[in-house]
């Protein structure tokens, strides 16, 4: 599921692009990488790119089947929706169960909430480039992984 919070700030974003933008929201939390083809450009930017990902749309869509192998139940709630100039920022969160091997942690059953902070780039009405920070260090934490030197305390 990918929706707003209730209490979601919005400002300065079109209805065509506020839609674009959480439709590549849906597409990771619906297991739907096609809805990649309606919101993204061919030659998409994700920076940074994933272990494993290549360049470009195509490039991201196995790891969304394996981002939602990994959390089935994987929801994302926008807080904060802010844009000017054909930029985009988002303020966010991913809440799931981590049910699948993910960055070579199999899975714990442990609920996760970890914050996301994302900028995208709106031409034509496609997405060209997403810049994005998820916090992958507290979730390690989170699932009892200390990922620089094993178990955590």
């Amino acid at each position: 599921m990918s929706a707003l919070s209730p209490s979601a700030v919005i400002a300065g974003i079109d209805d065509a692009d506020r839609q674009i933008v959480l439709t590549l929201y849906r597409a990771f939390s619906e297991n739907r990488p096609e809805l990649m083809d309606v919101v993204a450009t061919p030659d998409w930017q994700d920076i940074p790119l994933a272990p494993g990902q290549q360049q470009g749309r195509d490039g991201i869509k196995p790891l969304i089947g394996a981002f939602k192998a990994a959390f089935p139940d994987m929801a994302i709630t926008i807080h904060t929706l802010i844009a000017a100039g054909g930029n985009v920022a988002v303020r966010g969160e991913i809440t799931g169960t981590h049910l699948g091997d993910w960055f070579g942690v199999p899975a714990t059953g442990r609920r996760f909430s970890m914050p996301i902070h994302e900028f995208h780039r709106v031409e034509g009405g496609r997405i060209t480039h997403t810049w994005h920070l998820e916090d992958w260090f507290g979730w390690f934490f989170q699932m009892g992984i200390n990922p620089v030197g094993g178990l955590a305390a």
